[in-house]
């Protein structure tokens, strides 16, 4: 546990403000309870674990309420709406104390404080408890964060939760004891200021999944005065003996189901596997063709460890799962895709027809280890080309389909700078830069082009385990991201790709479907639509955008998400934008798909045009509704 820089001694008295009520901070306390546990939760050391931080943020929370009535502290940060009130101040403040108490070290001749003992309540038997899993994003600040001391947790929560300033941020961790706030806050500055990225599911002790506890034990505990040698054999044979690195199952935990069905599918021995040929003949070209390659296809320990923490994964496993995926066990014996050393990690790939599922575990031996899991059903020769093995230091390695022949890498923002080749080792291909994990402005967009006999495609990391693939046409009949024409139409739209990240998304198409001269005689404007559709087939995401000659970047002029616009169903979009000219005059635009026959705009914008285009003159600001009729008479909706 990192020391931290929290005074020993009580805390110095706060000026005195308004007394609270033990009524009043209650209040306080349940109106504004998962904002003061995630505050918690941000504070208390990493190497608790995820189970008992959570546990432990909630108790520390639940015992701010005071005893009796309180002086508050008063705090110049504190002025308006929910800092304003002083009940809240109050708990938050004990709250924020006992949290950097939790994070002392024990001390052999001094009796540990209450917060640094493992909370008796609450405790839910039988269950672990922790934050959903977040993406790459979260994952990086969570690990930097991690390095930071107590006090600078603490203030780079304040900051980012609490929206305090510098000084308002000292004031606050010197009443909760800190013995150096400059001190605190000067650290948690080293830290990128993501402070949007704290409100996410990552970070949210009160939005949790569960996973079971040890059922064997729990069940042994019972019996432990008439069989505690065999409980100690039954626990030796599951999580291995102490000093010897992996036991026979890793970070799974102990069974809870014997049945012949269940063990099957755990059986290395039975995994299935295809033959490198099987591909060419057989009437299916998706995953399920797929031979096992890698260096470690005979490790069966590895295998076994990898479908025991499938089925039952422990508290040390960190789980992540594309969304509307499901993360059970396999029903029966999946079929192996890869087994292998990839960088730092061994690493498993599996498929049971419906999921891929990467197990991965550090290659020193140490504990910890890693699942995901995305879905996969449906898939064709387009989307089954590759499957990402691991990412590291910015970059992305993937496991290629056995039908692919060439690998490259491209950047979309260059359309004309070409693809630079990438070595393909037993289908493994060398790494490429992923855009799903930088950081900073986007100023380029590299993915990954595969070529399959005479066609090439165009694959994108999205921060998931199969990354989507990139088309460009008309709904319904896209082509390829392969020629001119769609490489030029991708390249001032490939960051909007950003906002699709961790969606379940299975391709994302970009439609130019009009264009329209600008009213100052500067050029045509580009009407571009992206769709993302999903693997679960719900969740599409409609983006409508708008790119002027010369500039770098489209902009986003409409976004739905939902909705059959501008895909194979509905293949017709309608969407406007407030433009100003260079001589400084604002004009509405609006454009619809070429078989649109007119558009109207009404609200504090009027006008109406015969075609798919509409230029009317604006004021900023101002905001308008459209609506359009379609060549065979049907109504159309602007997007929003």
């Amino acid at each position: 546990m990192q020391s931290q820089d929290v005074a020993q001694r009580p805390a110095p008295p706060s000026p005195a403000g308004p007394v609270v009520d033990v009524e009043q901070a209650e209040a306080a306390l349940v109106e504004h309870y998962p904002r003061l546990v995630r505050l918690a939760y941000l504070v208390l050391p990493p190497g608790l674990g995820r189970s008992r931080r959570v546990l432990t943020a909630h108790a520390l929370t639940q015992r701010a309420l005071p005893r009796n009535r309180t002086p508050s502290p008063v705090i110049p940060a504190q002025s308006t709406g929910r800092d304003g009130d002083p009940g809240y101040a109050l708990v938050r403040l004990q709250v924020l104390r006992t949290a950097l108490e939790a994070g002392l070290p024990l001390k052999a001749k001094a009796w540990p404080k209450r917060a640094q003992l493992p909370p008796l309540l609450p405790h839910v038997w039988g269950l672990k408890l922790f934050p959903r899993s977040g993406g790459a994003d979260e994952l990086a600040l969570d690990q930097r964060l991690s390095t930071l001391s107590g006090p600078a947790r603490a203030a780079y929560a304040l900051r980012g939760l609490e929206r305090l300033t510098d000084d308002g941020v000292c004031e606050v961790l010197a009443a909760a004891g800190v013995a150096d706030p400059a001190g605190a806050v000067l650290e948690a500055g080293g830290i990128p200021a993501q402070y949007g990225l704290l409100d996410s599911p990552e970070f949210d002790p009160c939005s949790l999944q569960a996973r079971p506890t040890d059922l064997m034990r729990r069940r042994q505990h019972l019996k432990a005065a008439l069989a505690a040698g065999a409980a100690l054999l039954v626990c030796g044979a599951l999580l291995g003996l102490p000093g010897e690195g992996w036991g026979p199952e890793g970070a799974a935990a102990p069974p809870y189901a014997r049945n012949p069905a269940a063990q099957a599918a755990l059986d290395p021995a039975k995994l299935t596997r295809v033959p490198p040929t099987a591909w060419r003949s057989s009437a299916r070209t998706d995953f399920s063709v797929w031979p096992a390659r890698g260096d470690r296809t005979g490790d069966h320990a590895l295998l076994r460890r990898a479908l025991a923490v499938w089925a039952r994964p422990g508290e040390t496993v960190q789980v992540s799962a594309t969304p509307g995926t499901l993360s059970g066990g396999p029903a029966g014996p999946p079929q192996l895709l890869y087994a292998g050393t990839v960088d730092a990690a061994r690493v498993v790939i599996l498929y049971d027809g419906l999921r891929i599922v990467r197990y991965a575990e550090p290659k020193d031996g140490t504990q910890g280890a890693a699942l995901d899991f995305a879905r996969v059903d449906g898939a064709g020769r387009a989307e089954a080309g590759a499957v990402v093995l691991g990412r590291s230091d910015g970059n992305v390695r993937y496991l290629t389909a056995p039908w692919v022949r060439k690998a490259g890498e491209r950047d979309l923002m260059k359309p004309g700078s070409g693809a630079m080749n990438l070595t393909l080792t037993g289908g493994v291909a060398a790494p490429l830069a992923s855009p799903a994990l930088r950081s900073g402005p986007c100023t380029s967009w590299n993915v990954l082009q595969v070529t399959d006999g005479g066609r090439t495609r165009l694959l994108t990391d999205l921060g998931e385990l199969v990354p989507a693939r990139l088309t460009a046409g008309r709904p319904g009949s896209p082509g390829e991201v392969s020629g001119a024409a769609a490489l030029h139409t991708w390249q001032p739209f490939a960051c909007s790709l950003g906002t699709m990240r961790s969606a379940g998304v299975r391709s994302v198409n970009a439609w130019a479907f009009n264009e329209q001269l600008l009213p100052d005689a500067s050029g045509s404007a580009a009407w571009v639509c992206t769709r993302a559709e999903t693997w679960r087939g719900g969740g599409a995401r409609v983006l409508a955008q708008f790119h002027t000659p010369g500039g770098a970047y489209g902009a986003a002029a409409a976004q739905a998400e939902n909705v059959p616009a501008c895909g194979a169903r509905d293949p017709h979009v309608l969407a406007g934008v407030l433009w100003k000219s260079k001589a400084g005059d604002w004009y509405l635009l609006a454009a619809g798909s070429r078989k649109t026959a007119s558009i109207r705009a009404t609200g504090a914008v009027k006008g109406e045009a015969r075609s798919s285009l509409l230029t009317v003159p604006a004021e900023q600001g101002a905001k308008a509704q459209l609506k359009g009729t379609l060549k065979d008479g049907r109504s159309l909706r602007g997007l929003r």
